[in-house]
């Protein structure tokens, strides 16, 4: 026997504000033609006043606590993805522990932009797995819009607002079963030389400013795709599956460009991979939770299924996770 972290339940949220693309149109020099056939998306939300990534982050965990049937005061660990914190300190997490009245536990953020939640996963899953922890919220959380260039029509058309959460909980499976549920095995990459294509040019210790998001995307797509196909190979490889036996991808929601090539250099069937950016755009960190949630709920992705997790962001940071629901 094993201890795993098992996925009991899944939450999302996002702010009252749905900006289309038209209304987009009206902001800087673009159309919704042009946004659709470059990205994929067709609107975003935006967050407004009092939504901040706390307020969007407790309401995720809120509701994935709901789906998973446990309280609150069970959650002993909680790790937040987020680039765009309340504060630079405390901690994000920490204002969402005390928000659902769990205090006492461990509560930490993960900066890894768009990366961030499979970063959060592999860590809260190591936790569990050393009995550090046994109940866990893993979020992703972004209010993007506060740190895009609203002038610059290459970015801020991009990007979006938004939560997702998981719950974790320890069970002991056979490790020896393939059908075994729980998260199987993750892999998580870095390259800081590659800071200059994806990046904010502000800081607290550089500029003493927030800063605005700054990409290079012809350069961001072509190391994207050749990432993420690597690492996906590499965690069914650790795991011992094949791509013939994943049921469900759900990849960081960048652009659906990104979205079909990965997907086809692995052989992997369009119908598999689980699409939101034309709802939602780039939330960043919860891209990838919130595009869980909303194929958990819809009924696409049930128990038993094997889905495996990916994102890239900058940094670059990249990273897969494979599990069994």
């Amino acid at each position: 026997m094993t201890t795993r972290a098992i996925i009991r339940g899944s939450g999302s949220a996002l702010p009252q504000r749905c900006v289309t693309n038209a209304e987009m149109a009206q902001m800087v020099d673009t159309t919704d033609e042009w946004i659709i056939e470059r990205t994929g998306i067709r609107q975003r939300y935006i967050a407004g006043e009092g939504e901040t990534t706390s307020t969007l982050a407790t309401e995720a965990a809120r509701r994935a606590l709901a789906a998973a049937g446990i309280e609150a005061s069970k959650v002993d660990l909680i790790v937040l993805a987020t680039a765009t914190p309340d504060q630079t300190f405390p901690a994000t997490a920490t204002i969402v522990q005390h928000n659902l009245g769990c205090n006492g536990g461990i509560a930490f953020d993960v900066a890894a932009v768009c990366s961030g939640f499979l970063y959060a996963l592999a860590t809260a899953d190591s936790m569990i797995r050393t009995g550090m922890a046994k109940c866990a919220l893993v979020i992703g959380a972004e209010t993007f819009s506060k740190i895009l260039d609203w002038d610059d029509r290459t970015t801020c058309v991009l990007f979006g607002d938004g939560a997702g959460a998981i719950v974790l909980e320890a069970q002991d499976v056979d490790e020896n079963d393939p059908k075994a549920p729980g998260v199987i095995a993750s892999r998580l990459h870095a390259d800081g030389a590659h800071n200059e294509l994806l990046y904010v040019d502000g800081g607290v210790s550089t500029t003493g400013t927030i800063g605005k998001v700054r990409m290079k995307g012809r350069e961001v797509f072509r190391h994207a795709v050749t990432n993420l196909a690597n690492v996906l190979r590499e965690v069914l490889e650790t795991s011992g599956h094949d791509a013939a036996e994943i049921d469900w991808v759900v990849p960081h929601q960048a652009n659906f460009r990104i979205l079909d090539a990965t997907a086809r250099k692995l052989d992997l069937p369009a119908e598999k991979v689980v699409v939101t950016v034309d709802r939602h755009a780039n939330t960043s960190a919860a891209s990838v939770p919130l595009a869980f949630d909303v194929a958990v709920r819809d009924g696409r992705i049930k128990k038993g299924d094997l889905v495996m997790f990916e994102a890239m962001g900058g940094g670059f940071t990249w990273g897969a996770s494979l599990a069994r629901i």
